[in-house]
């Protein structure tokens, strides 16, 4: 159903699918530095982008615009792909616990119409990307958190699971003998997978989920769910997400700040590269314990990638090629 019929019907077994169709034309582009950023564009194909190295995230968005499918259903589903890897251990089902022991997951998604939906705090629901897209489109809201998103994932069919499996709980008892609580830098994977995506019309959606900080606080939320921060896209523009320490992040609205700085005329990889500098700027000598990451890509295709430390990697796949890039970094420590 669409957010507008949501107070006149009670059922929610409808919900609206966001679709397009249009062409595009060829696109001339060359890779310079090994950066991934596409330059020389002079029109734009397909592309995906997304932080961390998952080509398999990656490769089934490219999938879904291939077969001439929106951006919106190309982020979801290369987001779903990582909510159901065990192996990665930040997002979806084998989600590090937080301090009690329980996996909660957030998510957001944005489309091309600037609409956007947001779960935080879910627990026993693995597609929270999914789910936010049904916050998105079936409600009169933009986020729900805790037990009332679940039960309207339930209502909706979502399936109950215990997210916690046994290599994750393993580890969180192993936490449990120190219960020292000091973040990683630069575990590969170890944060959000944030996903941005121009589909064959030209238009930019994108999709952010994480279980957010590992032994964090029962009821922690971070920036991923968190329109501006973890994620912005403007279609005239283009969009933004991030990976790193959400704490940071919020405070700078960064991936709000990056989409604004596009506008203002700087590349993608200028206004990656201003973001990362406004968070060291506002931490002082804080920053050079954690990491920030942040990816964007324009409306002619042209993409960006900068963190705080070396070794934040990235994916682009594009004319079904998948790429993985270390992106360049601040730290001057």
């Amino acid at each position: 159903m669409k957010r507008r019929n949501f107070l006149q019907k009670a059922s929610l077994s409808t919900i609206g699918v966001v679709a397009s169709a249009s062409v595009v034309a060829c696109n001339t582009d060359k890779e310079k530095n090994n950066s991934g950023r596409i330059v020389n564009s002079t029109s734009v194909k397909p592309i995906v982008i997304a932080t961390w190295n998952v080509p398999n995230a990656t490769a089934k968005a490219w999938e879904v615009l291939h077969n001439r499918g929106t951006s919106l259903d190309a982020v979801e589903q290369g987001c779903m792909i990582e909510e159901a890897d065990v192996k990665n251990s930040s997002v979806g089902k084998g989600g590090l616990p937080d301090r009690d022991g329980n996996v909660t997951l957030d998510a957001c998604i944005m489309d091309k119409d600037g609409n956007y939906g947001a779960v935080m705090c879910v627990q026993n629901i693995i597609h929270v990307i999914s789910l936010a897209r049904k916050v998105m489109e079936g409600t009169p809201h933009v986020i729900l958190a805790g037990e009332g998103a679940e039960k309207f994932g339930y209502d909706l069919g979502f399936k109950k699971e215990n997210l916690l499996t046994e290599s994750s709980k393993k580890a969180w008892k192993k936490w449990k003998k120190t219960s020292d609580y000091k973040p990683i830098i630069n575990i590969e994977n170890h944060d959000t997978i944030g996903m941005l995506a121009i589909d064959i019309n030209g238009d930019i959606s994108g999709a952010c989920t994480t279980s957010g900080l590992s032994y964090k606080m029962a009821g922690r939320v971070g920036d991923s769910p968190i329109i501006g921060s973890g994620l912005f896209i403007d279609n005239e523009v283009g969009g933004a997400t991030a990976t790193g320490m959400g704490e940071e992040v919020l405070k700078t609205v960064g991936s709000f700040l990056i989409v604004e700085l596009m506008r203002q005329g700087k590349t993608p990889q200028e206004a990656c590269e201003e973001a990362v500098r406004r968070v060291v700027k506002k931490s002082g000598d804080r920053y050079k314990d954690f990491q920030v990451g942040f990816i964007a890509i324009n409306k002619q295709g042209e993409t960006g990638a900068y963190c705080i430390h070396e070794w934040f990697s990235y994916t682009i796949n594009k004319q079904g090629e998948n790429k993985n890039y270390k992106s360049a970094y601040y730290n001057k420590a």
